[in-house]
């Protein structure tokens, strides 16, 4: 648990908050989502979007927002935001975070991956999760554009996946990244998958629904290219990433696929940017025994909190955020030092 002494709070839910399926459901609940909402108004009205190209030719939407020239407490810093699998720069807990970071002073973006939020017409091929190379580059593009200044990395279920792989690549890559925060992340997908199949069927069915909302977009987009009757057909996680598998990557079984994108067994080992990781025990999608398994590296500071859920960290019924507070308390301090 956090030092209480720090700038932030303990997190300590009481009753039914501190229930992992709660903590789950309300982060990216409709409830939430008004009250989110109405507290962006303003620094949505405040985001420029941008077309970043990576060097493959890939087209990446993201949203910049620049803390006003009137913020008493404007500082130099720079906080990039990636969302979770079929979530987008919209999604509650990243919206509210960067409206939090805003409002603390630092400018933020906001990068959907491939075929997330409104940026499926910008690319052909189909987004899947081991495509890391064109993240990896549009990261340095947008860091490299804020040179001589701090920049900050965190990120968000399979965003936390891809901000533990970018910030193993940023220095091969040409780029630093002052410290990267990853929040309930991803870390070994076939665990994952299991989980989702055999755990609550609620949170199996959010993620059918919200993928197959996202490919009838891409096929009527691009109806020469995708004729996806056979996978609408199919009902479960497993044989839908199978089937894509097997038409549209060059992964020779699921098997493969699933691991072209952990994080377990010694991929951190390699890990030179300072990086922290924040999830909960009671993560009812990522299993805490990968957490558990992950190496001792000196550049990896893992917090793993009793309580939280996946991506939760609610801390009343008021939908106010722990996690907010913590991404700021954790930046500042870095700051500081």
């Amino acid at each position: 648990m956090p030092d209480a002494s720090a700038d932030w709070p303990v997190f300590a839910p009481e009753g039914w908050l501190a229930n992992p399926h709660v903590q789950s459901l309300m982060t990216s609940g409709p409830w939430r989502k008004l009250a989110v909402r109405r507290r962006a108004r303003e620094f949505l009205s405040r985001s420029q979007p941008e077309v970043i190209r990576a060097a493959d030719g890939t087209r990446l939407l993201g949203y910049r927002n620049q803390p006003q020239r009137t913020h008493p407490g404007r500082r130099e810093a720079l906080v990039i935001l990636l969302h979770g699998w079929e979530g987008s720069v919209d999604s509650n807990y990243l919206l509210s975070s960067a409206v939090a970071l805003d409002a603390a002073g630092f400018e933020t973006f906001r990068l959907n991956f491939r075929d997330h939020g409104e940026s499926h017409h910008l690319n052909p091929g189909l987004f899947h999760s081991c495509l890391l190379s064109e993240v990896v580059d549009v990261v340095g593009q947008v860091r490299r554009a804020h040179a001589g200044r701090p920049a900050f990395l965190a990120g968000f279920s399979l965003g936390g996946n891809f901000a533990l792989r970018v910030a193993r690549s940023a220095q091969e890559h040409g780029f630093d990244l002052d410290r990267a925060i990853a929040v309930s992340p991803v870390i070994r997908p076939r665990h994952v998958l299991d989980a989702l199949e055999q755990g609550w069927t609620v949170y199996h069915r959010y993620f059918v629904r919200k993928w197959r909302r996202s490919l009838k977009i891409k096929q009527a987009l691009y109806p020469h290219e995708y004729r996806l009757d056979e996978w609408f057909r199919l009902r479960g996680l497993r044989a839908q990433t199978e089937w894509l598998v097997d038409h549209f990557t060059e992964f020779p079984n699921l098997d493969d696929y699933l691991e072209g994108y952990s994080v377990a067994g010694d991929y951190l080992r390699g890990l030179q940017t300072p990086t922290l990781i924040i999830t909960a025990a009671d993560d009812p999608i990522i299993p805490v025994r990968d957490i558990h398994a992950l190496p001792e590296v000196s550049t990896l500071d893992i917090e793993l909190l009793e309580s939280g859920g996946h991506c939760g960290f609610i801390e009343n019924w008021g939908m106010d955020s722990w996690i907010e507070k913590r991404l700021i308390g954790e930046i500042c301090r870095h700051l500081k030092n």
